[in-house]
């Protein structure tokens, strides 16, 4: 019982895995962040073209 305690304790696989999850957790977060950034923009560019194009059928 000691024997398996002891190993429980040095047992860091799980702390490996959190550190996986975070950094997994972090590029998602940067991700997001530059997609919505984009989209934004090319939003804003396609609002752009949008105003041309009908300004010219005039």
């Amino acid at each position: 019982m000691r024997n398996s305690f002891a190993r429980f304790l040095k047992d860091d696989s799980g702390a490996t895995a959190i550190e996986y999850a975070l950094i997994a957790a972090f590029i998602a977060l940067v991700i997001i962040t530059a997609a919505t950034g984009i989209g934004t923009e090319l939003k804003s560019t396609f609002t752009d073209v949008d105003g041309g194009l009908k300004s010219r059928t005039k």
